[in-house]
Parts: C-alpha cells; sequence; structure tokens
C-alpha cells in the first residue's frame, strides 16, 4: 500500500476532473454546481515505477505488482465549513482518514465555470479553505479538553500530558499557525499522533491551469509557488484538462501528447512523487519467478518493520534479510547474478531498508 491522499478545495476549482483523470475512472461527476460529490469518492490506482517493470523481465515474473496509491474526492468545502455550512462537517470528518492533503487551487480563467466567490484569487481560496481546517481543529481541540478535565482530577497522568499539549497547539492554532508548526518531543509524539489534527497532516497544493499553461505556468500558479515556499510548503502545476485527455490515451500516445505540449511527465507522477517526499516514503523490492512487487514504508524502517508489510510473521520470527540493491540486481543479470558477484548481504534486525532494496526475508515459522 501507498498512502491515502485526500483531495481538497473549493467547488468548481477541477477536484473531480482531476480525480476522474488520475484514477482514470469516472467515479466523481464533474459539473459546474457546488456540492456535485456527495460521497467522498475512493479511486486506487497502481503506482507507476520503470525499476518494477526491469526487475520483473529479469526475473521473468508470472505478475508485476506495483504499491497502491489512494486517492480521495472530497466534495468542496466553503466558508462555515468548521461551523457546517454546505456539507462541511461531514467531508471534515472524511479528511480526517488521510494521511495527506492535496489542496487543489483555481489558477485559471474560465467564465463558463462559476467561481464559488465569483473572482480568481488562489491565495485567497487558500486561505479560506485552512482557515476552516485550522477553526476544526481548535473546535475539536476544545471538546477534547472539556472531557479531559474529570480525568485529571483523578491524577490520570496521560490526560495530564495530553491536556497540556492540547493547550499548546490551541494557542498555536490561535495564532493562525498549524499543528504542523508544532515542535513535538518524544514524550508527546504518541500523543500528539492520536489527536490526528486536520492540520497536522503534511499538504501540498496543485495549481490547475489550462492546458498551454501546464509546462511553464502562469500568474496565479506563480503566486501560489511564492506563498508554498514561504510556509515550507510543496507546489505543483497540473492541468485537470489535459489529464483527462491523457487518462485514455496508451501509453505511446501518452509519450506523445506530453512531448507536444512540451511536458516530461503526467500529473499522477508529479503527485505521487510529491506524495513520497512529503510523506518521507521509500519503495523496496520483492523479486522472483512467482512475481515481482513493490512494497511502500517510511524512510529509515528497520528490516523487520518493513518485512510486517508484506505478512506480521515476518516481523515477528524475523532472521535475516537477503538484500540486492537495485543496481546490482539489473547490472548482474539478477539474484543468482549478484550472488557470485558477491553483491547479496545478509542484513540483520538492525539494517535500515533503502529505497530500490531487493529483499528476501528469512523467518521462523
Amino acid at each position: 500500500m501507498g498512502f491515502k491522499c485526500g483531495i481538497v478545495g473549493l467547488p468548481n476549482v477541477g477536484k473531480s476532473t482531476l480525480f476522474n483523470a488520475l484514477t482514470q475512472t469516472a467515479n466523481a461527476e464533474a459539473s459546474n454546481y457546488p456540492f456535485c460529490t456527495i460521497e467522498p469518492n475512493i479511486g486506487e490506482v497502481g503506482v507507476p515505477d520503470s525499476r518494477l517493470i526491469k526487475l520483473g523481465d529479469i526475473s521473468k515474473s508470472a505478475n508485476v505488482i506495483p504499491t497502491r496509491l489512494n486517492f480521495v474526492d472530497i466534495a468542496g468545502l466553503v466558508e462555515g465549513a468548521s461551523k457546517g455550512e454546505g456539507l462541511g462537517n461531514k467531508f471534515l470528518s472524511n479528511i480526517r482518514e488521510t494521511e495527506a492533503i492535496a489542496h487543489v487551487v483555481r489558477c485559471f480563467e474560465n467564465e463558463n465555470i462559476t467561481h464559488v466567490n465569483n473572482k480568481i484569487d488562489p491565495i485567497s481560496d487558500i486561505q479560506t479553505i485552512e482557515t476552516e481546517l485550522l477553526l476544526a481543529d481548535i473546535q475539536n481541540l476544545e471538546n477534547r479538553k472539556a472531557g479531559l478535565e474529570r480525568k485529571i482530577k483523578s491524577n490520570d497522568e496521560i490526560s495530564k500530558l495530553t491536556y497540556k499539549l492540547i493547550e499548546g497547539i490551541i494557542e498555536l492554532l490561535n495564532e493562525g499557525k498549524t499543528a504542523r508548526d508544532m515542535l513535538i518531543d518524544d514524550k508527546n509524539k504518541k500523543i500528539y499522533q492520536e489527536l490526528n489534527l486536520l492540520t497536522s497532516k503534511p499538504m501540498f497544493y496543485i495549481c490547475n491551469v489550462e492546458e498551454n499553461d501546464a509546462s511553464s505556468g502562469n500568474k496565479y500558479s506563480e503566486k501560489v509557488q511564492k506563498y508554498a515556499e514561504e510556509i515550507n510548503c510543496k507546489s505543483i502545476t497540473i492541468s485537470a484538462s489535459t489529464e483527462a485527455e491523457l487518462s485514455v490515451l496508451s501509453d505511446e500516445e501518452k509519450v506523445e501528447y506530453l512531448k507536444s505540449i512540451g511536458l516530461q511527465e503526467t500529473g499522477l507522477n508529479k503527485v505521487i512523487k510529491t506524495g513520497y517526499e512529503i510523506l518521507n516514503l521509500v519503495t523496496y523490492f520483492t523479486s522472483g519467478p512467482k512475481e515481482t512487487r513493490a512494497w511502500t514504508i517510511r524512510k529509515d524502517t528497520q528490516a523487520p518493520k518493513a518485512a510486517a508489510v508484506i505478512h506480521t510473521d515476518f516481523e515477528k520470527g524475523f532472521i535475516r534479510a537477503e538484500t540486492i540493491s537495485f543496481d546490482d540486481f539489473i547490472k548482474n543479470n539478477g539474484e543468482n547474478g549478484a550472488k557470485e558477484a558477491g553483491k547479496m548481504r545478509l542484513e540483520g534486525k538492525d539494517y535500515i531498508v533503502q529505497d530500490g532494496d531487493v529483499m528476501h526475508f528469512r523467518f521462523n515459522n
């Protein structure tokens, strides 16, 4: 499994069009009306990785299985969503279930597609959404505080720690900052994660532009890029309409179409790369005649924890990991060639799995 990415934004910014294109489905009906998406649509895509194909070819694998990424298309939020305006509370709860947030921002002019605020102002749009997420977090934390007060009176130490942390986060949020800006020590790390705040989730911006601006951006996307840099955030530029065109083409046709409009890669690739970067994710592989498969883990994951992604028994009975780097696997034409060249390593429990490692786990049943 890769990660679950929530797609948010104001109504009519191109979220559903982008969702359809990225997942190559028609589950989310793109419509020129606010709240056209009543339930969060979930689409799953295989993560493109050229290394996977190369490994599968060398191992003559019967199946090649990529890691998966879930997109959740969440209906357009509006000002007052944190107080239940529009369909706010329902959609805010859907965002909580995601690991990262892709905030789609309208950076195009089109008289035929209405803007909920009747003007194209991407920074104002961003601030509208982020204010609602911030207000929702404050409300959530205030409710938690009230529930903790009785436990504190009974000298519950965890409740005291939680209460103090919540007070600190509320103070930060009231200054207009996000929970991501909070410095968390090891003592509070688990409590902080369990709070599952909206503004604690990694976020990046997707500037939705017309096709002519997809390669170089425009004055609106430049504003978003500058804003993102100021708050240490990522920003990418995509044309949702172009992605919709690409979604129905063959691989060869996609390459030609991308070249014709000056693009090096699809929007899906941009989204995945950015998501992996902000979530600190890496990929390792298993490869053999039966299957070649990609597995997604956090950076700095030790071998037993990485093995648990395949099956929990692998972690419990972990003995060692037979490990070959991707480059050595390719250069030596597979596992046997890498062994003969002395490029297979036996790694123990403390080994930090690296991006591109090709691994075989030995474990006790």
